[in-house]
């Protein structure tokens, strides 16, 4: 009786490493489908490396501290992207109706030009 137990719970064992396995797999073979995809080769071109297309040319935007800020933007896998549910068209124009009897209150301006002159 030991032994029938002692097995099954070493075929438990590796049931769970196949499975751990098989969705690593699925995880290369999404990654390996990304970089078929030549917008993905130049994003990380251009993240890792600091690729330029011909003509570009690269600015550093330089924050408070006088470090480069990090870029937050980033492609993202397509598997995920939720496409846009469709809206009828008569309810976008019934929100720009309530928008325009509603109008936004007016914000502040910056505090700082890009230039970095004061106001």
């Amino acid at each position: 009786m030991r032994a029938y137990l002692q097995q099954r719970s070493h075929i438990t064992d590796l049931k769970s490493q196949i499975a751990q396995r098989e969705a690593n797999i699925t995880d290369l073979e999404r990654e390996k489908r990304r970089w078929n995809d030549p917008a993905y080769v130049e994003q990380q071109a251009r993240e890792r490396f600091g690729y330029l297309m011909p003509g570009e040319t690269s600015y550093v935007v330089i924050g408070a501290d006088g470090k480069p800020l990090e870029s937050r933007t980033s492609l993202s896998d397509p598997s995920t992207v939720d496409p846009k549910t469709p809206t009828a068209w008569w309810t976008q124009e019934w929100k720009s109706v309530q928008l325009a009897g509603n109008p936004p209150k007016p914000t502040a301006p910056p505090l700082s030009k890009i230039d970095g002159s004061q106001q």
